[in-house]
């Protein structure tokens, strides 16, 4: 599977999931950083203030001190930017958990495990 692949899998079974957490669906959202676009798009989305670095998902939800869940989906041999690196490591001083996940299965486990 490609990286998209898994990050919609992971999104397919979070939609069957959720309840379980007693959270709403839309607690896990996708940033939308990633991606081909148009030079049109892509200047427009950085005036309303997309910013490079950030994880393609981030779960909003508190839980055991942290205030978020950042994950970074990646695939194969990828691994993350400068710019990803230096976001997570602000997150996490800011009292964010931040993962690196290579399926949507180890994503999935990552959040099981934040939710606990």
């Amino acid at each position: 599977m490609s990286e998209h692949e898994e990050q919609v899998a992971l999104i397919k079974w979070w939609s069957l999931s959720h309840k379980r957490f007693k959270l709403p669906e839309y607690s896990l959202m996708a940033i939308p950083n990633g991606g081909l676009r148009h030079i049109a798009v892509a200047k427009k989305l950085k005036e309303e203030g997309l910013r490079s670095g950030a994880p393609d998902l981030e779960l909003r939800v508190s839980r055991n001190g942290l205030h978020a869940l950042w994950i970074e989906m990646k695939y194969g041999k990828n691994k993350p930017t400068e710019s990803q690196i230096e976001f997570m490591a602000w997150q996490e001083a800011e009292g964010a958990k931040c993962v690196v996940c290579y399926s949507w299965e180890e994503a999935k486990k990552q959040i099981e495990e934040y939710l606990k």
